[in-house]
C-alpha cells in the first residue's frame, strides 16, 4: 500500500480510505469488524465514517468501530480516523448543523461513541448557510485546543466555499481545512470545473466518496447477464441514461483484462487532487477486490479512451468560456 500526505498536511495516509458507511445498515458487526482488522493488514490505514451512519439509529457505525478499537491491538494507534458532523442527530434544537454549541457536543458524542481520545481528521459534512465562519472556526479551534482533534475537514463544499472558508481560518491564524471529500468519479466529474483547483490551490487533498458512482461502474452489466445484480428505481432510471457509456466502458476494461470496479479507482488515483478514493465494501470480498485498484497504474492511452467515454470538464472560466 501506497501512502501520502493529507493535502498540505504532514499527516500520513494510505492511498484507499477505508468507508464504513455500510456498518450496521448492511454489514453485521463482526463481519465490520474482520473488514477493519483486514484493511489494517493490508495496509489501509484511513478509516472513515460519520455521527449519522448507522441508520435508522444514527451513531450507530460509531458505536461499532469504538467495540473494534476497545479490542486494543494497538488498532487506535494504527488508524487514522476520520468523522463527520452536520446532520440532525434528533429532534431536539441545537443537535444539528454547525454552531459553535453543536460542534462541541457532536464530538464529545463522536468520541464516546468510538470509545477514543481524539479524533484525528473532523470533518464538517455539509456546508451551513446560516452559521458564521468566525463561529465554526472558534468552534473548531476549542477542540484542538482540547486536544480532542487535530485536523478539520469539509465535505460537499463548492470550491468558493473552501475559499471562504481558509480566508477565515487565515485571519484567524488557523490553519484550517486539510481535505474535501466529495462526490467524484468517471460518471460524475463536476468537481473539475472548480473545487478540484480550488483545492489544490489551498493544499486540500480531495476525498473522493461513491468512486463507483452507486455500483454503475462496477461491472453493472455484467453482473446483469450473470443475474447477480438488478437494479432498482433510481439507480436503475440513472444506468438506463448512461446504459451505452456503460457498455463501452466495461468493453474497454474486458479489452485489457481488467476489471471495471479496480479501473474506476485506478482512474481516481491517477486525477490531479486526490489523495484517496473512499471505499465501502459491505464484504471482505468487496475489499479485497478493491485492493487490486491502488496497484493498477493505467495507460496515457487507456486514460484517453476513459475520457472519450465518459468526457469531464475544463477548469473554469475556460469550460463554458475563453
Amino acid at each position: 500500500m501506497k501512502f501520502v500526505n493529507l493535502g498540505r498536511s504532514g499527516l500520513s495516509v494510505s492511498r484507499l480510505c477505508l468507508g464504513t458507511m455500510n456498518f450496521g445498515p448492511e454489514t453485521d458487526e463482526a463481519s465490520a469488524h474482520v473488514i477493519m482488522d483486514a484493511a489494517l493488514a493490508n495496509g489501509i490505514n484511513f478509516f472513515d465514517t460519520a455521527n449519522r451512519y448507522g441508520a435508522p439509529q444514527h451513531g450507530r457505525t460509531e458505536e461499532i468501530m469504538g467495540r473494534w478499537f476497545a479490542k486494543g491491538g494497538g488498532r487506535r494507534a494504527k488508524v487514522v480516523l476520520a468523522t463527520k458532523l452536520y446532520g440532525e442527530m434528533d429532534a431536539w434544537p441545537n443537535n444539528k448543523w454547525l454552531s459553535a454549541l453543536n460542534i462541541r457536543r457532536a464530538c464529545d458524542a463522536s468520541l464516546k461513541r468510538m470509545q477514543v481520545d481524539f479524533i484525528d481528521l473532523y470533518q464538517m459534512h455539509h456546508i451551513d448557510r446560516s452559521t458564521p465562519w468566525p463561529e465554526i472556526w472558534q468552534g473548531l479551534e476549542l477542540l484542538v485546543a482540547q486536544g480532542k482533534i487535530i485536523y478539520t475537514g469539509s465535505s460537499n463544499f463548492a470550491g468558493w466555499h473552501l475559499a471562504q472558508a481558509q480566508a477565515a481560518a487565515a485571519v484567524r491564524n488557523f490553519m484550517g481545512l486539510v481535505s474535501e471529500q466529495a462526490l467524484y468519479n468517471l460518471v460524475v466529474r463536476d468537481l473539475e470545473r472548480e473545487v478540484i483547483p480550488a483545492a489544490i490551490n489551498y493544499g486540500i487533498g480531495i476525498l473522493p466518496w461513491s468512486p463507483l458512482n452507486g455500483g454503475l461502474l462496477g461491472g453493472v452489466l455484467k453482473k446483469e447477464r450473470d443475474g447477480k445484480r438488478r437494479l432498482e428505481g433510481r439507480a436503475q432510471e440513472s444506468f438506463e441514461k448512461i446504459r451505452p457509456q456503460i457498455t463501452a466502458y466495461e468493453e474497454l476494461c474486458a479489452d485489457i483484462k481488467q476489471e471495471p470496479g479496480d479501473v474506476a479507482l485506478a482512474w481516481l488515483l491517477q486525477q490531479p487532487g486526490v489523495t484517496a478514493p473512499i471505499i465501502g465494501p459491505r464484504t471482505l470480498a468487496q475489499l479485497e477486490a478493491a485492493l487490486v485498484a491502488e496497484q493498477l497504474e493505467l495507460s496515457a492511452q487507456v486514460l484517453a479512451k476513459l475520457d472519450a467515454i465518459f468526457p469531464g470538464y475544463k477548469t473554469s472560466p475556460e469550460d463554458f468560456a475563453w
